[in-house]
């Protein structure tokens, strides 16, 4: 295994530490979370729960990778400070072992939709099979988000703030509680909502929906216009990092 690999998983270790259950107490609470709002919700939309409970379970579980990817992006060479400036080691180590870590936690709590799917006869087909790409895409954006606001976070300390507050914005603007359907007069608004469509790309196969020919060129867009905005700030400050954390 590559040497990010081992660090992640190191991480998810040592903050489970003396765990029975380790990162499982993440996807207990997400399971206990979605549950309860899944019946508050379900009845106040009006909408019948079958339908309901595998939506919001993959909202959550596909949200917070997201929301992980970018809100830890924000401090990973911060985090990293000691290892920065006392070894010769790449940089996107660390982004790497931050988009693993992600992985692994999304792969604990994806049990949740698996536990919903078998106990309401929930079955994606080979659509399901889209929700791989989707995935893959978003870890490929994860490296250039994590490569792009850690540099920036490591210049300027009031970038990680920021990005939390807009990803508190981000989720109720999102459909991750409420449905698309909820909101037919304004559908622009999700058209334009760069995380609406990374969502549907892992969650629509998963409801055995082929997500949208709009969200993947959305997405596609987004992770080559990314890694190119990257690319070009990372080459020119990347010698800087060292000195900024």
């Amino acid at each position: 295994m590559p040497l990010w690999g081992l660090l992640a998983w190191q991480d998810i270790r040592s903050r489970y530490r003396r765990s029975k259950l380790g990162p499982l107490w993440l996807t207990l609470s997400m399971g206990l979370l979605v549950g309860l709002l899944g019946l508050l919700y379900g009845t106040l939309f009006k909408v019948d729960l079958v339908r309901y409970l595998p939506f919001l379970a993959l909202g959550f579980v596909v949200w917070t990778l997201i929301s992980n990817l970018t809100i830890e992006a924000c401090r990973v060479f911060i985090n990293a400070q000691s290892i920065i400036t006392q070894m010769a080691m790449p940089l996107s180590v660390h982004v790497y072992r931050l988009v693993w870590r992600s992985l692994i936690i999304f792969a604990h709590n994806i049990l949740i939709f698996v536990i919903i799917a078998l106990a309401l006869q929930i079955w994606p087909g080979w659509t399901g099979l889209l929700a791989l790409p989707g995935l893959a895409l978003l870890a490929l954006n994860g490296v250039w988000v994590g490569l792009l606001l850690g540099l920036l976070s490591a210049r300027f300390r009031d970038v990680p703030p920021i990005v939390e507050s807009l990803m508190r914005i981000g989720f109720f603007v999102t459909p991750v509680m409420w449905m698309p359907e909820f909101l037919p007069q304004r559908a622009v608004l999700l058209e334009l909502n760069p995380f609406f469509h990374c969502l549907e790309v892992v969650r629509a196969p998963l409801l055995g929906q082929s997500p949208a020919l709009t969200s993947w060129l959305a997405v596609v867009g987004m992770t080559l216009a990314g890694w190119l905005a990257t690319f070009l700030m990372y080459r020119r400050y990347r010698r800087y990092i060292a000195y900024w954390v």
